[in-house]
């Protein structure tokens, strides 16, 4: 079978980690709520940015939030290394732009991601993104961002959001944890 899957908010919780990251450069404390209940990916307005400094402040801090401590979201690894190792193909979408491919690869595989050289595509817009999925004739795709996630609707792709306040919308599977999708996926195989 052949799983894609996004990176950012998907396989990392980027946005946990940025929000920790902003709270200490800002020297401010925002409720933790606030920030689960965010309607939208961007988290600088519960930091009293507007869209143009929220932008300005993550581009400052890209290289950092991209690849200093952000950990995995817990059991990524060890289901895309199970699925790995079951023979099953492992495509990575992420719309991160084209600059950081080569950074975000190595650093996928420094944290025990299977990452294969063709199976990575990177610095796309998200209509680039969905043609990629499709082109791939996936099995299963997983992400977070509903612009892409509500773009596609085929009947040999599964698609499955992983777990966001922005994205409860959205009328699809939904994995919470990393461990309901291994069940799901022996489940379905069976």
């Amino acid at each position: 079978m052949k799983f894609g899957f996004d990176i950012d908010d998907t396989l990392i919780d980027l946005r946990e980690y940025a929000f920790g990251v902003y709270q200490e450069k800002l020297g401010r404390e925002v409720d933790k709520e606030a920030f689960h209940e965010l309607q939208r990916v961007e988290i600088h307005e519960i930091f009293g940015m507007s869209d143009e400094e929220g932008a300005e402040m993550w581009n400052s801090l890209v290289d950092e939030l991209y690849y200093a401590d952000c950990p995995p979201s817990p059991g990524a690894v060890e289901l895309l290394q199970t699925l790995d190792q079951q023979g099953h193909e492992i495509y990575y979408i992420t719309s991160r732009t084209a600059e950081h491919g080569e950074n975000t690869k190595e650093w996928l595989k420094k944290q025990g991601f299977p990452v294969r050289d063709d199976r990575f595509y990177c610095g796309m817009k998200d209509a680039e993104k969905v043609q990629i999925i499709e082109d791939l004739q996936l099995d299963y795709y997983f992400d977070d961002k509903p612009a892409v996630l509500e773009t596609l609707n085929h009947e040999a792709l599964k698609v499955l959001v992983r777990d966001q306040s922005y994205n409860r919308h959205l009328d699809l599977p939904r994995i919470k944890q990393w461990a309901d999708l291994h069940e799901l996926i022996e489940n379905e195989m069976k």
